[in-house]
């Protein structure tokens, strides 16, 4: 499992025109899924990406500047937002091959899952749509962009 996370000071998508999800300042998570990842690897991510520290601490002068803070202790959202081409591989010729990621329904399936986890353990979490086409807009924070994997 794979997610490229990136702080942002708002995200929003929309499908046909229609707003689905939305955050203020907070993270925007790409969330890329493989054959073998499972319940248990989608909540390891969760649990990192809320307590991942990509927040300057202004609180402390000794540390401003520093990221010192994570997502749920500067009260922000997460944006979820399932992206199986971050499983592409990208080594070999020209054109990314799709092998490396979840099948579309079990995918799916395990995406509903980590995005009911993450309901559990943070009060702002919105989401994109599955499988559809989607317009993905955020201010970028920094930028401030990590690939994280599990």
């Amino acid at each position: 499992m794979r997610a490229l996370i990136q702080r942002v000071r708002r995200a929003s998508v929309t499908v046909d025109e229609q707003g689905v999800g939305e955050i203020e300042q907070g993270i925007l998570a790409y969330i890329g899924l493989g054959p073998d990842d499972n319940l248990q690897s989608a909540q390891r991510m969760i649990d990192k990406i809320l307590t991942y520290r990509i927040f300057e601490n202004a609180d402390d002068p000794a540390k401003v500047g520093k990221l010192d803070k994570n997502v749920q202790q500067v009260g922000g959202g997460l944006l979820l937002v399932s992206q199986f081409t971050l499983m592409a591989k990208t080594d070999k010729g020209r054109r990314p091959d799709f092998g490396g990621a979840m099948a579309p329904a079990a995918a799916q399936a395990l995406f509903e899952q980590l995005v009911t986890y993450a309901k559990t353990q943070h009060p702002t979490v919105a989401t994109g749509q599955f499988g559809a086409d989607m317009q993905v807009a955020s201010i970028n924070d920094g930028p401030l962009n990590f690939l994280l994997e599990v």
